[in-house]
């Protein structure tokens, strides 16, 4: 029983340690996205996500994915938000 605990301990360790380290049990790293914006926009009174997509005739996907740290429900006057770029 003592074997099957160590064992149980040894394999949450390494797995503790795997997450902490960013990978998979395999492996592999996680692949972070680089975002290249190429138009920006200076979020104005009464500007809210939803209307920016809708004014740049955007996905609300791709404006979440070109926009990674954006928080809608605290956007602010003079925040710069990406309207236009890519994602690799």
């Amino acid at each position: 029983m003592a074997k099957i605990m160590n064992l149980i301990l040894l394999i949450s360790l390494l797995l503790a340690i795997s997450m902490a380290e960013g990978r998979t049990l395999f492996g592999k790293k996680k692949i972070s996205s680089v975002v290249d914006c190429e138009d920006i926009y200076g979020v104005q009174a009464g500007d809210t996500c939803s209307g920016i997509v809708q004014e740049f005739s955007l996905t609300a996907e791709f404006f979440s994915d070109i926009n990674p740290n954006l928080n809608c429900d605290n956007l602010f006057v003079g925040e710069w938000v990406c309207t236009s770029g890519s994602v690799s």
